[in-house]
């Protein structure tokens, strides 16, 4: 394909996709310097201006508008506290994977909602291959997970099987993206 008919549908593509369905633009001006505010923010979120500058080679008024664009566009999303699970209490980890009998629409978007009204699903994934989503879990006890799997899984006449896999040690724990 002529590289300028690509340049054309990929931008005509990517404005259809932004306006339709409210995908966050990248800043036009996504450059090194807020690649490098970006990785230094998802490692602590909660250093300043001044001692972010000093890491990244910018003043600190250079940082607060740069992040400020970057809060702006919905780059950054939001900016939370990673509570560390066994200092709080006993947590179990979960990991699920759950597979439809029927899709559609309705029962995506419909299982999409209850996950992200649930507090104990951390993450959820819609996935593509034999499985059709990946949920994490925490929750207190194995008792507590059992009541959970009848609200979310096993009364779900949309839902074939679920495989739960209780993780014995929470190695690595990020949602930080690698972004050099």
């Amino acid at each position: 394909m002529h590289a300028a008919i690509s340049a054309h549908l990929s931008y005509k593509y990517c404005v259809i996709l932004t306006n339709k369905m409210n995908f966050c633009a990248m800043p036009e001006a996504f450059d090194k310097l807020d690649r490098k505010i970006l990785q230094q923010l998802q490692l602590n979120c909660r250093q300043s201006t001044e001692q972010l500058g000093a890491i990244v080679g910018l003043s600190a008024t250079a940082c607060q508008r740069r992040i400020k664009k970057l809060r702006d566009s919905g780059v950054i999303h939001s900016e939370v506290a990673i509570l560390n699970a066994a200092a709080l209490q006993s947590r179990l980890t979960i990991i699920v994977e759950v597979k439809f009998n029927k899709g559609g629409t309705v029962a995506i978007e419909g299982f999409k909602a209850l996950m992200r009204d649930c507090p104990a699903v951390q993450q959820c994934y819609y996935l593509a291959g034999d499985v059709d989503f990946a949920v994490i879990i925490s929750v207190s006890n194995i008792q507590e997970y059992e009541l959970l799997t009848r609200s979310l899984f096993l009364n779900n006449l949309n839902i074939i099987k679920f495989s739960s896999r209780i993780s014995m040690d929470n190695v690595k724990t990020s949602l930080a993206i690698p972004l050099e």
